[in-house]
């Protein structure tokens, strides 16, 4: 069997809701070993999302499958000197929650630093550490809308709209996870650790990628232009026979290689559609005459035209084409697990193939507690007197 890249890391994983436990479970799929702490009284929220089959959160076992799962009190000395036992013998802490939190807990990477000078700590957040906004909290909606993404999805005449993926959550935790990769390897060439900031304000700002350089550079503020992308045309959605297709031409060739599918070779010498300038300039024209073409056709037909031709060009497709396309089965993102208790799960496979390494997603999703004993006596080498002590005093449960 193929080894895993992350072999032999171990992750401490104290988040909630979605981008702390996307990132972790991403370097689980990277074969991390990852402990999931939650509290012995209120566990993560994320375990009661929907949907769910049965009462079973299948929502939570996508971002939290294969994680070992133990509950400790970080509100009692006791729960915070176990979680220091456990950080001497981990490598990564992982935590999303408000600045300051764990600092009141007494394990903020002042305190941890002093345990294990190794350990590489990273705090994803709303805002960031710092900054005038560092205390307030966040979710993907109010950053979208915050960092001004909202105010560039949808159409000009009607409201901001969000996007229809928690895409800042998930952008934060690849952000964080290849953020704690490339610690690791800092790691090995220093020897220390560090402390890792991610804020998912930072993620959404980088997001604008051009609408950033756009206002940056010249002081226009973009603005709403619905599937059509202000500097290249085409580059927009055109209605066929039956639904939508996405058409991009980001240069004279692929220009003429659209022409050529739509039976319309010469095209590209009227004087309108000559270069990218004249085309962004007549871009309505442009789109007329494209989309005339394609509602002849249904959306099968245009794109085996056009993909003969060479014109990128993709269907518009809703959720269930996308999972039922054999592509998918062929670059195995199905992960199919075993959920006691629950039956099958179909969740996400892992987005990364790696030639040499083993990349996927083992075991099933835990229960609260479910490892405490396995902690306690495996990881941490606690007596029978301590953990029955450690029991007792509800330090665990």
């Amino acid at each position: 069997m193929l080894n895993m890249m992350l072999d032999g890391v171990r992750v401490i994983d104290f988040t909630t809701t979605v981008a702390g436990p996307a990132c972790s479970q991403f370097l689980s799929q990277m074969g991390a070993e990852v402990i999931k702490i939650e509290s012995p009284v209120k566990v993560d929220d994320a375990r009661y999302y929907p949907p769910y089959k049965g009462s079973f959160s299948v929502s939570f076992a996508a971002a939290n499958t294969g994680k070992k799962c133990v509950t400790i009190d970080l509100k009692s000395p006791e729960g915070v000197a176990l979680f220091k036992d456990l950080a001497r013998a981990s490598d990564v802490f992982l935590e999303n929650y408000t600045p300051g939190t764990v600092k009141r807990l007494g394990i903020d990477y002042e305190a941890i630093k002093d345990v294990n000078p190794r350990l590489i700590m990273c705090s994803i957040s709303a805002y960031g550490q710092t900054g005038p906004l560092s205390n307030l909290p966040g979710y993907d909606a109010t950053i979208q809308a915050m960092t001004g993404l909202m105010s560039v999805t949808g159409y000009p005449d009607r409201p901001p709209l969000r996007a229809g993926t928690l895409i800042v959550d998930i952008s934060t935790a690849f952000c964080a996870a290849f953020s704690i990769c490339a610690a690791l390897y800092g790691r090995q060439l220093t020897g220390k650790g560090t402390h890792l900031d991610i804020s998912m304000y930072d993620v959404g700002i980088n997001l604008l990628e051009s609408k950033f350089i756009d206002y940056t550079t010249t002081g226009n503020v973009p603005t709403r232009t619905g599937n059509r992308f202000p500097f290249i045309a085409p580059f927009d959605t055109f209605r066929t026979k039956d639904s939508y297709v996405m058409i991009i031409c980001a240069g004279d060739g692929p220009f003429k290689d659209l022409c050529k599918g739509m039976g319309m070779p010469d095209l590209p010498k009227d004087e309108r559609f000559k270069d990218l300038f004249t085309r962004n300039d007549h871009e309505p024209e442009l789109k007329k005459i494209i989309e005339d073409w394609a509602m002849q056709f249904p959306t099968e037909q245009v794109v085996e035209k056009l993909l003969a031709a060479g014109a990128p060009v993709a269907a518009v497709h809703d959720i269930k084409q996308a999972i039922e396309n054999p592509h998918t089965r062929a670059r195995n993102l199905f992960n199919e697990v075993d959920q006691p208790g629950v039956g099958k799960l179909v969740l996400m496979g892992a987005p990364v193939k790696a030639s040499n390494y083993q990349v996927g997603q083992p075991g099933y999703t835990h229960t609260a507690g479910e490892d405490n004993l396995w902690l306690l006596k495996d990881v941490l080498g606690k007596s029978e007197a301590e953990i029955n002590k450690l029991k007792e005093s509800k330090v665990v449960s």
